[in-house]
């Protein structure tokens, strides 16, 4: 097994629907950009009320990537 480095980078997804399509939104992104994204950590949620009702869900994330040799 060898040792791996890693790095952070931090996003913010969003989403109408949930958290959990608002996690999947930051890491799809991320990943058009980033190469061996390994893991995430939820930092914050947090989100937009419109009228008396939730009309976004916002989530910071910190996104885990393998530095390459």
């Amino acid at each position: 097994m060898t040792n791996h480095v890693y790095r952070l980078t931090e996003v913010v997804g969003s989403s109408p629907t949930s958290v959990d399509d608002a996690i999947r939104t930051a890491v799809k992104k991320a990943a058009q950009t980033v190469r061996n994204i390994e893991w995430f950590e939820t930092q914050e949620v947090r989100g937009q009320i419109v009228d008396g009702d939730v009309a976004y869900f916002q989530v910071r994330l910190k996104i885990g990537f393998r530095v390459e040799d």
